[in-house]
């Protein structure tokens, strides 16, 4: 399936809900791979001395939700041509740090979808979504945006 051969869906709609835990091991991972100095992200005596009641998550860390997400299916639902899809951008905004022990559940939307001309000719697809991840007390924690270009056929 492209683009051209299905029916998006419509601005505010629901494309996933998926939940996950903060935890220590993958935390440790996430330092490591994005090479964090800050020992706060793996050393629980260096977060407590630093004012946080667990250890905080990197930054990116919600990116693991890409684990528990059926991805095949979010690719249909937005129509997308998989082999012209490239990440414009990704954003976070935090109302607190993640810590471990979290259990986040995020719900992403489509915010916008729109085409326009590209600099060297042909029209991209451009797809902004957003996931409002909150706390086991549905308190928001971080919101995560995104946006998808798939490039026009050639």
């Amino acid at each position: 399936m492209t683009s051209s051969t299905i029916r998006p869906p419509a601005v505010g709609t629901v494309l996933d809900v998926v939940s996950f835990e903060v935890e220590a091991g993958k935390v440790r991972e996430f330092s490591k791979a994005t090479q964090t100095a800050d020992v706060v992200h793996t050393d629980a005596g260096a977060a407590a001395a630093a004012g946080y009641s667990s250890i905080p998550a990197t930054p990116t860390h919600v990116v693991v939700a890409g684990h528990h997400r059926d991805q095949k299916q979010f690719v249909e639902t937005l129509g997308l041509a998989i082999e012209r899809v490239v990440v414009g951008s990704v954003e976070w905004h935090y109302s607190r740090p993640l810590l471990v022990g979290d259990r986040l559940t995020g719900t992403r939307r489509v915010v916008d979808d729109s085409t326009r001309e590209g600099k060297r000719g042909g029209t991209m697809r451009l797809l902004t979504l957003e996931t409002e991840w909150v706390d086991a007390t549905g308190d928001s924690a971080v919101t995560q945006r995104e946006v998808l270009i798939e490039r026009g056929e050639r």
